[in-house]
């Protein structure tokens, strides 16, 4: 184990504990990441916005354009919350790696 008379042994121990807090921090991360991508797929669809709809540089002027942010009723959400959906958005675009379209 760890202990050795009640003593840490040298390095030993603490190396597991130091990879272990890693690792636990990593899962924290990965589960944390996970349910910000749920809160946001949710959001594309209740704003019926699919990734797959359009091209990367659609996806930019959509969202740099306040015509086009007050046409999808983008213009209500926090900048944060709508910086979130264009990153989630341009990942699954029509010409991305992972294009997400409807009905698939």
């Amino acid at each position: 184990m760890c202990y050795n008379n009640h003593k840490l042994e040298s390095g030993g121990c603490i190396l597991k504990i130091i990879v272990i807090l890693v690792y636990i921090c990593l899962l924290w991360e990965h589960s944390f990441a996970m349910q910000n991508n749920a809160e946001i797929e949710k959001l594309s669809k209740s704003l019926n916005l699919y990734g797959g709809e359009k091209a990367i540089i659609q996806w930019r002027r959509v969202f740099s354009s306040p015509r086009h942010l007050k046409r999808y009723k983008l213009d209500r959400l926090d900048p944060q919350t709508r910086a979130r959906l264009e990153d989630y958005l341009i990942k699954h675009a029509a010409d991305s790696d992972k294009p997400i379209v409807p009905g698939l």
